[in-house]
């Protein structure tokens, strides 16, 4: 059985900073891509930054040059680092791991239960 177990989140005044974490545990053989994915009230769910268990990264537009996406792999543990937040980065922050597992070893893509991020003018 995989977790993905998320913390960090918060109220945050605009400008301020927030670091989320995301630890994943159980039967794990590998982890490849890492990321993070929001969703604001009435609207979809969108991916706000991702990176390979190389360290390659990528990032949404809106958050490029504020957020900062980092794993340590020992650890499987994966971080966002927020700075310079605004109002609209108010969501419920997510993350997802593609993990191989089990006695099978298969990828499956995992979930974090969500953690709120708001951020207040």
């Amino acid at each position: 059985q995989v977790q993905l177990v998320e913390s960090g989140g918060g109220l945050v005044q605009a400008g301020g900073s927030l670091r989320l974490s995301c630890a994943a545990s159980g039967s794990i053989f590998s982890i490849n891509a890492m990321g993070w994915y929001r969703q604001a009230p009435g609207k979809q769910r969108e991916l706000v930054a991702a990176i390979t268990s190389g360290g390659n990264t990528n990032y949404a537009d809106s958050v490029k040059g504020r957020f900062t996406i980092s794993r340590d792999n020992a650890k499987n543990t994966v971080y966002l680092q927020m700075n310079s937040l605004k109002p609209e980065d108010t969501a419920v922050y997510y993350c997802n791991a593609d993990i191989l597992s089990g006695s099978r070893l298969m990828w499956r893509d995992y979930w974090g239960q969500g953690t709120q991020v708001t951020v207040s003018s």
